[in-house]
């Protein structure tokens, strides 16, 4: 029996995130620049998006790149973004025979304009597919999201538009990049480290997290099953015991 046919697609997660991590690590293993583990990962971006969609994954969230990242060197940074506009515009006739619809979150205008606009290009073309919904975190930072949300929520009780007391968290979330798009069960982060990096860091407040040694360039279809199924032998109980769970299933 194969990794997916092991899957109970009626327990899958309805929203995975992925921070792909080590991509130029593997191209060091491998003697070639880090531009070069980032292209080979590209392979993987589409193995997952096709495992997501046999597994019956509704939203895929990709870490692509943090506002960090602009602190690494600048050939990195700029065959990076490159390397984006290519794979969007590349992608899009693929990306709808698929029924994928693409979006991003994030600061985008803080991206290259040829960049924003790839990426405000193939939100249109595919934005009336009903498949899997793929996300771009870009140049995105949750510390940034969360100052944002604080902000906005700030400036609308000094106009009157909203009390203290109707701060909710459904009213703080809407504030969100997220607001559209329900909180991920399943937090992947490949090659190794245990952090989250600045990621999602108010909706993953009750994901579970699979760590895994594989460097993102390796991360295939089955091994986004094995994270799946290991998912599925876990017990959530969002602050409950066990025999509350059982009284509720």
């Amino acid at each position: 029996m194969s990794a997916l046919e092991k899957i109970d697609i009626n327990n899958t997660p309805e929203h995975i995130a992925i921070i792909m991590d080590g991509n130029g690590r593997w191209a060091k293993q491998q003697g070639e620049d880090r531009l070069f583990g980032h292209n080979i990962g590209v392979e993987s971006v589409r193995e997952v998006l096709k495992g997501a969609q046999q597994a019956n994954v509704k939203y895929l969230t990709l870490y692509a790149f943090s506002t960090e990242n602009w602190n690494r060197p600048k050939e990195e940074v700029e065959g990076l973004m490159n390397l984006l506009v290519h794979t969007i515009s590349n992608e899009v006739e693929e990306l709808n025979k698929n029924n994928v619809c693409i979006s991003t979150i994030g600061n985008l205008d803080g991206l290259p304009g040829d960049c924003k606009a790839e990426m405000q290009n193939a939100y249109e073309q595919t934005k009336k597919n009903t498949g899997v919904q793929l996300i771009l975190a870009l140049n995105y930072s949750a510390k940034w999201e969360l100052m944002n949300a604080v902000k906005s929520i700030a400036n609308k009780v000094k106009e009157n538009s909203l009390t203290i007391n109707e701060i909710t968290e459904q009213v703080f979330a809407d504030e969100l990049t997220t607001k559209n798009i329900p909180d991920p069960e399943l937090l992947i982060r490949t090659s190794g480290e245990h952090r989250v990096s600045n990621f999602l860091l108010w909706q993953i407040a009750y994901s579970e997290f699979y760590f895994t040694e594989i460097l993102w360039p390796d991360f295939k279809r089955d091994n986004l099953y094995e994270a799946i199924l290991d998912y599925q032998s876990r017990e959530r109980r969002f602050g409950m015991v066990s025999e509350q769970i059982e009284k509720t299933s």
